[in-house]
């Protein structure tokens, strides 16, 4: 098994907003807190969190698709973040759901029911969230209908 490490740098630039750089040929990127505690200048933890998921499940989709060799550009996706307060009283991220549309009619792709079945297994930001918050994901097609 390979092992691999991911190192982001932070740095704060004004109250509750940093800098995250990312390394080499990346653009950095400004995060920081909704009010009243940030000014909300960028995106927020629970945000870059979500987004994560969204960008790793729809990568994970494409790339199942796509070794099949199937075309379902243009895929879009919306993620959820529950955020409420555990039983200490302290707010945390409670669940997580996502919904993919693919941008063609379903029936124009082959192995589909088999790239529904598994595409999540290998989506690595995902499972792992998914091991301490709940993840619900659907699929849609172009069409409006539900394919998961």
């Amino acid at each position: 098994m390979s092992s691999e490490s991911i190192t982001i740098r932070l740095a704060q630039r004004h109250d509750y907003q940093f800098e995250l750089q990312f390394g080499a040929g990346v653009p950095a990127l400004r995060g920081d807190e909704p009010p009243p505690l940030g000014q909300g200048a960028g995106p927020s933890p629970m945000q870059l969190l979500a987004s994560a998921v969204g960008n790793c499940l729809s990568s994970s989709l494409l790339f199942a698709l796509r070794k099949f060799k199937q075309a379902p550009e243009p895929l879009s996706a919306e993620v959820t973040a529950e955020v409420g307060r555990n039983d200490a009283n302290r707010l945390r991220v409670l669940a997580i759901r996502a919904k993919l549309t693919l941008g063609v009619p379903a029936g124009t792709l082959e192995h589909l029911d088999r790239v529904l079945g598994q595409f999540e297994q290998f989506c690595t930001v995902t499972q792992s969230v998914a091991a301490g918050i709940p993840v619900t994901v659907q699929v849609f097609d172009s069409e409006g209908t539900q394919l998961k």
